[in-house]
């Protein structure tokens, strides 16, 4: 990969939603929410706080994370979709 994030970016590769419902009822394409969770893949140093310090990042790369559903800029890199955010974008890390 030839990307690292700034600041306090975060590359997040989204994972794909479920095909089937509980009850085994397949979901067509068109029909199927974009998922808001996602994995990790690469982080930025930090944000820089007005003392002028730097604040480290709270999430690291392989970390599973739930974040809203519009956030982020998708990009695509190798003919995969990723997005790029902040981490305050991020709402939480899956455990």
């Amino acid at each position: 990969m030839n990307l690292k994030p700034l600041n306090d970016r975060v590359l997040v590769k989204r994972l794909e939603s479920e095909d089937k419902t509980a009850g085994g009822l397949y979901i067509p394409d068109t029909a199927k929410e974009k998922p808001s969770k996602g994995e990790v893949v690469a982080v930025g140093p930090g944000k820089t706080a007005d003392d002028g310090k730097l604040v480290p990042t709270t999430v690291k790369a392989g970390d599973l994370v739930l974040f809203n559903k519009y956030a982020g800029t998708e990009i695509k890199i190798d003919g995969v979709d990723h997005l790029v955010m902040r981490e305050d974008d991020i709402l939480g890390i899956i455990k």
